[in-house]
């Protein structure tokens, strides 16, 4: 290389050289502004409102949907056939036990009943006779006891004819309300034709509800479960009053039935409701409002907001173990103490160990950095 070439490669090495060292000056300077300018700014602080964690006995549970049964209710059949001669259903009306809903012809028997009447005022008056010959010894012991089992065969014959009038008249055997009904007067019905049915009209009802063999295991008579009539109802309680003995084969479950007393507005027999079951032994929680739990890929956790080192009012990521939601609360069986303050509203936003403003619903802070 000659010595012009030498000198020109030294200053354009000098050159870039000196331009690296100038930029590089430059950013360092920029970044220690950038340090300076970060070290005066206060640390951002967060605003939320908090809840305390409650202590709580909280019992798992289970849906069922359950099938309204009245304490009382038949399918009317006729015991023996006839033709309709009264007819006084009335679907949908309350009848009171004891009530005629229909009558069957009897004319035939009514007439066999008077006959037969006649014939046992004969066989008394025969019999009096009798005892009266019996005592003058104008007749024997044995024309006295045919005389006696002629009033006897008499009188049970009369029996035996009202009673058939008595099961051809259809009563109300208590208090309900009647069903469909589609019979009619000069009507003919063979013997267990359907008449209609009656729902007893009482102040309870009956539910009865499947659940599997491992929650049936749980309960016992006397337990309390929580019925649901609409979507939008309020629960109303009501008591298991039996357990079936056996399981079913086919399906695994178990029938329960509870039965409500003094529902308003219950609902008409065959109607479903929803169950809630209780399930095993109660276990202590706490309580604090849904809106504290965050979900992420590491599990359920909530922000406990409690002092820090420092002393400043910060956020503290808890992981928890969380059970049943009920209304706006949830259950946490683990991870957090009653007592303990936790992010409500504004949780969304926060950070581990986030500088926080703890503020009331009209937005007044009341409490943050110290």
């Amino acid at each position: 290389m000659s010595h012009r070439g030498w000198i020109g490669s030294t200053l354009l090495l000098v050159t870039v050289f000196g331009t690296g060292g100038g930029l590089a000056a430059r950013k360092y300077a920029t970044h220690r502004e950038t340090l300076i300018a970060s070290a005066s700014q206060p640390e951002p602080m967060e605003s939320v409102t908090v809840g305390v964690a409650k202590e709580s006995e909280h019992r798992r549970t289970t849906t069922s949907i359950g099938t309204v049964i009245a304490l009382r209710s038949i399918t009317l059949r006729n015991e023996l056939p006839g033709t309709v001669r009264q007819v006084m259903l009335v679907p949908g009306q309350v009848v009171e036990a004891g009530t005629i809903l229909v009558a069957l012809n009897v004319s035939v028997e009514e007439a066999e009943l008077k006959a037969q009447e006649a014939q046992a005022v004969l066989a008394k008056t025969l019999l009096g006779r009798t005892e009266r010959a019996t005592q003058n010894r104008a007749a024997s012991e044995v024309e006295l006891d045919r005389a006696r089992a002629e009033l006897d065969v008499a009188l049970a014959q009369i029996a035996r004819t009202q009673a058939i009038i008595a099961r051809k008249t259809i009563r109300a055997p208590f208090r309900a309300h009647v069903g469909l009904a589609d019979v009619h007067p000069g009507q003919y019905l063979v013997e267990g034709t359907l008449v209609t049915t009656l729902q007893g009209v009482d102040d309870a009802v009956h539910v009865d509800f499947p659940v599997t063999q491992e929650v049936a295991a749980g309960l016992k008579e006397g337990d309390s479960v929580d019925l649901f009539v609409a979507s939008d109802s309020s629960p109303a309680a009501a008591r298991i009053v039996a357990l079936d003995a056996r399981i079913h084969p086919a399906t695994r479950m178990a029938m329960i039935r509870a039965r409500i007393e003094g529902l308003a507005g219950a609902p008409a027999p065959g109607a479903s409701v929803r169950v809630r079951v209780p399930v095993g032994s109660p276990r202590r929680a706490v309580a604090i409002p849904v809106s504290a739990l965050r979900k992420g890929p590491g599990g359920d956790h909530v922000f406990v907001i409690a002092p820090g080192k420092d002393g400043k009012t910060r956020a503290e990521a808890r992981q928890v173990e969380t059970g049943a939601v009920l209304g706006d609360e949830v259950m946490i069986h683990a991870g957090l103490l009653p007592g303990e303050q936790v992010a409500a509203s504004g949780s969304f936003k926060l950070r581990d160990a986030a500088l926080v403003a703890i503020v009331r619903e009209a937005g007044a802070a009341i409490g943050g950095a110290h």
